[in-house]
């Protein structure tokens, strides 16, 4: 639910709430340090996120979908904006009141190396969070942690290893095992297998799966990888340049596409089936705009083949039921896309 603050769960009341998010940075130029401007890494982000749902984020790199990630979780001060989760503003709370939340909020990050601190033991970092956010004492939490990594597929005899003794598909599972201890209720997963092999993609991808069964977990998926986004998501959101362009159930967005940047996305991705691959694929012109001086309007007309001067103009609103999308032009989805994939199953 976006912009137009339509309720696709009317009796279901959302896990978290993301309202007018921003976050941009400042550009510094001069001896003083004087500000000349601001990237707009976010700019105005509403979602919905719903209790036992995975919400997919999808978008080229440097469209803001980490630093939003990273905004949820209040590792990036927000510019503006609100996000609620479980009745609380998470932007309004002191450093005080937030580390309570923590046990209910977690992340997985993308490099599952330089989210380990080398220096320590497994045991040391499953162990930790657990005895300061949950008050175990050292038996009970070294017990937790072994049961942590049986969970995740990795033996217990290992917690007095270092990081750098295991392999990157390992290191993901430690920091999966270090996510999912506290028992938290929504996991922001930040392109959780992008730095991994594919075959062992499909291992992560499931045991993510698993996991949010066992302990009915709410996950935002953040991903570049359309194969991984799909097999993950509920419903995905597609941003651009700092701003959400569509947002669609899984099934229907990859089968009816209806904003041209989408439809783009969708036509790259590879597809296994010869006889479902596109021959005439939509080339988009030019290199994405810099987010410090974003265009007027709509901010995908100067790549956009199908751009008319009313979207030079005025942006659009993200409006629909069901399936939201922000442009003037929208595509009467009537050409279905492939349904490729990877096989996680």
């Amino acid at each position: 639910m976006l912009t137009t603050k339509i309720d696709e769960t009317p009796s279901l009341k959302p896990l978290l709430q993301l309202e007018g998010i921003k976050k941009y940075y400042p550009i510094k130029k001069g001896v003083f340090s004087r500000t000349v401007g601001h990237i707009k890494a976010v700019d105005g982000i509403d979602l919905n996120v719903y209790p036992g749902e995975t919400v997919g984020l999808v978008g080229e790199s440097g469209c803001g979908k980490s630093t939003l990630g990273r905004s949820i979780m209040k590792l990036e001060e927000l510019t503006e904006g609100s996000v609620m989760f479980q009745g609380r503003d998470l932007a309004q709370l002191p450093p005080s009141q937030m580390r309570s939340m923590r046990s209910e909020l977690q992340m997985i990050f993308q490099d599952p190396y330089s989210s380990l601190n080398p220096r320590k033991r497994i045991v040391e970092l499953l162990t930790e969070p657990l005895k300061v956010l949950s008050g175990m004492d050292d038996a009970e939490a070294v017990k937790h942690a072994s049961e942590l990594m049986h969970i995740v597929g990795l033996s217990p005899q290992s917690l007095g290893k270092y990081p750098h003794e295991f392999s990157g598909g390992q290191r993901q599972r430690i920091g999966i095992a270090r996510a999912v201890g506290l028992r938290p209720r929504l996991i922001v997963c930040d392109e959780p297998v992008s730095a991994l092999d594919v075959s062992i993609q499909a291992q992560i991808l499931n045991l993510l799966k698993e996991l949010q069964r066992s302990f009915r977990l709410t996950y935002l998926f953040i991903g570049h990888g359309l194969g991984s986004v799909k097999y993950m998501s509920d419903r995905i959101a597609v941003m651009y340049l700092g701003k959400i362009v569509e947002l669609a159930p899984t099934k229907r967005l990859f089968a009816m596409p209806q904003h041209p940047y989408t439809k783009a996305l969708l036509e790259a991705y590879p597809v296994p089936n010869p006889r479902l691959r596109i021959t005439e694929r939509t080339v988009l012109a030019g290199d994405v705009p810099s987010p410090a001086s974003p265009p007027s309007g709509c901010r995908f007309h100067t790549r956009c083949p199908l751009a008319q001067p009313v979207c030079r103009e005025r942006e659009p609103v993200l409006s629909g039921g069901e399936h939201l999308v922000a442009c003037h032009f929208p595509l009467a989805g009537d050409t279905p896309q492939p349904m490729g994939g990877i096989a996680c199953g």
